[in-house]
């Protein structure tokens, strides 16, 4: 494999993540509930929801990990193009991406499908937090060596906590990054309403947020650039590469749980803990990966994760917008009298099969869509 080419490995870590979310995660929980059975909701079913405010479950990870691979990538693309094109094609490229992601993302949660300009959101969704964490670590990768990009990366977390720490507390509605989202955001803040007297009235349950937290969203991206340098500069000894990720991996879990005692570790506020402990996680699963497939050389078996991998923005945003349960609710209505509860699962397992099956005829017929 030549330094530019993309890794097996991060291409199967990515399969694996949007199967999670789009496939398997759906059917199961609706599984879970169905079958009612409390072992398996405290551990199974709980760990396949999000925690309600400080921890990580692992559900939380799916976001963290999507955000570091796209960083990942990063070194494989852009210095090889800014190299060839110049800093203004590197720089339009960059910005393009940035703003198709963040649109798709407004597509995807933004409500622009509703046609009502009074429930449109503007910052909410998983592909503009990679939008802007790319945006803003793109002249880290560009400008910066690796040493200094942790340097900045520790700089910034920095930034992001200090006011967080002193201009509000670190409850869901007080917390500076939630001071910030309504400040600014206002009535196109997710779960905003607007009142008849035109006063803007935010949501109790909706405690994500997006603007402040888009500096760690950056960290993340920027610690998933650095695996990607490892990557990119380690084939020459992949074994050690693999090494090396594991140890940061160590490092990073440590780290993150000794700042948890100072700040606590929330996924929805994106805190500076929650980006060092998530990406511990994603360092030893990127670490994992790329020992068995690119070290071990165990490569086969892997393309149905690769259907999913190599299209995933493509996955995500046919899972989050299409519902093809009606296509099976069309076919099967006779058999809910045969399934009772469980017939809601069989049109969930369906809708998650046509999904598949869209991404695994685009995969045979090399149709990727590149954002």
């Amino acid at each position: 494999m030549n330094d530019n080419k993309r890794l097996l490995s991060l291409d199967v870590l990515r399969g694996l993540d949007l199967m999670l979310l789009v496939g398997l995660q759906p059917v199961l929980r609706h599984a879970l509930i169905e079958l009612d059975c409390q072992a398996l909701n405290e551990t199974l079913l709980y760990q396949l929801d999000h925690a309600e405010w400080e921890g990580l479950r692992v559900w939380d990870l799916v976001m963290p990990l999507f955000l570091f691979m796209s960083g990942v990538t990063m070194p494989y693309s852009l210095p090889k193009y800014r190299a060839q094109n110049g800093d203004s094609a590197v720089w339009k490229r960059v910005i393009k991406r940035f703003l198709l992601l963040f649109l798709l993302g407004m597509l995807v949660q933004g409500n622009i499908l509703s046609l009502d300009p009074d429930r449109i959101y503007i910052y909410s969704n998983t592909l503009q937090a990679i939008a802007v964490g790319y945006l803003l670590a793109a002249p880290l990768v560009l400008y910066l060596k690796p040493g200094a990009q942790l340097i900045a990366v520790a700089l910034l977390l920095i930034i992001y906590s200090i006011p967080m720490h002193m201009l509000g507390d670190w409850s869901p509605q007080g917390n500076f990054a939630s001071i910030v989202d309504k400040a600014l955001l206002c009535r196109f803040r997710d779960g905003s309403t607007v009142a008849a007297d035109g006063t803007v009235e935010f949501a109790l349950w909706y405690d994500y947020t997006w603007i402040w937290s888009s500096i760690t969203f950056c960290c993340t991206v920027a610690l998933g650039s650095f695996a990607g340098h490892l990557a990119k500069n380690g084939n020459a000894n992949r074994a050690a590469t693999a090494k090396r990720l594991f140890v940061i991996a160590v490092v990073l879990l440590l780290l993150g749980c000794l700042s948890g005692m100072v700040q606590p570790i929330v996924k929805r506020i994106w805190s500076a803990s929650m980006v060092l402990y998530s990406a511990g996680w994603c360092y030893l699963l990127l670490a994992l990966f790329y020992w068995w497939i690119d070290v071990k050389g165990h490569t086969k078996g892997w393309g149905w994760l690769l259907c999913y991998g190599c299209n995933a923005i493509t996955a995500y945003l046919i899972g989050e917008l299409v519902n093809f349960r009606c296509i099976a609710a069309s076919l099967l209505y006779g058999t809910e009298q045969y399934f009772g509860g469980w017939y809601q699962v069989l049109l969930t397992a369906c809708n998650s099969m046509v999904i598949f099956f869209i991404l695994k005829l685009m995969y045979k017929h090399r149709l990727f869509l590149k954002v």
